[in-house]
């Protein structure tokens, strides 16, 4: 009897477990300039955005394309303001020439924001209600300003490969109630985890990116934002060429899968 109780147990907890994205892409247009708001895991090897950015030039050679990164060390989304983030003219860039003549550059209004919790928030049991929470909320802070919200599934800890289903569970959830993209991070590094396990993914403290995790997470933005397949990019991060076509296909493959494209 136990066992049947254990079982069922078992498959009431995978039942939970399949959420489907509703959201598949960002439409025929990719966007152009993109806000990320996150913590370390976005800025930690000179930033996710620095490799997406290059990724660009080259699948998109002559591309005009443009980003912003605000990321606060250890963060919960819930410390960022993006109302005031875009705002109007707020993350306008400019350069202090000789003299100390200041230049603006020319502003245009951010088209998406890639948001991401801290790693625990979204399935700790005190915070994962306040994750859903600001979700809804930046979501609709986001798309009142003209950009459309997205959601980056972040990684499990590599000593805790549980939470990769947990992560993925409710990223997916507040995707499809937001009606956010989600970029499936988290399931491509658990992917390459179990494909190329000789391909270090993280950081000494097995929680931020290696420079090939932080390489992986930028492929997976590429195809499941832009809706182009890194396999056989030419930028490699300083990775040799084995490993970051490893990583290519890894990332392909993963946002074939979650968002069925």
């Amino acid at each position: 009897m136990r066992r049947w109780v254990v079982g069922l147990l078992l498959l009431a907890s995978a039942a939970r477990g399949q959420a489907v994205p509703t959201v598949r892409s960002l439409g025929p247009q990719p966007p152009r300039n993109i806000l990320y708001v996150g913590n370390s895991l976005f800025y930690w090897n000179n930033g996710l955005s620095s490799m997406v950015w290059e990724l660009l030039q080259t699948a998109f050679p002559g591309g005009d394309y443009e980003s912003r990164l605000v990321a606060i060390s250890g963060a919960a989304l819930s410390w960022h303001d993006l109302e005031v983030y875009l705002r109007p003219g707020a993350m306008q860039g400019f350069s202090i020439q000789e003299g100390g003549h200041l230049v603006f550059q020319k502003s245009r209004p951010f088209d998406a924001v890639v948001m991401s919790d801290c790693s625990q928030c979204p399935i700790h049991p005190q915070l994962r209600a306040q994750f859903h929470q600001v979700a809804r909320k930046d979501a609709e802070i986001a798309v009142r300003r003209g950009a459309k919200p997205v959601l980056f599934m972040t990684w499990a800890y590599r000593h805790r490969p549980e939470m990769t289903h947990q992560l993925a569970e409710e990223y997916t959830l507040a995707g499809n109630e937001t009606g956010s993209l989600v970029i499936p991070a988290g399931l491509a590094f658990a992917a390459s985890v179990a494909a190329n396990p000789s391909i270090e993914l993280y950081d000494p403290d097995g929680r931020h990116p290696s420079p090939a995790g932080t390489y992986l997470a930028a492929c997976t933005v590429l195809a499941a934002v832009y809706g182009k397949s890194p396999v056989d990019n030419p930028y490699r991060a300083s990775l040799d060429a084995k490993t970051a076509l490893a990583l290519q296909r890894t990332a392909a493959e993963t946002v074939q899968k979650f968002l069925g494209r």
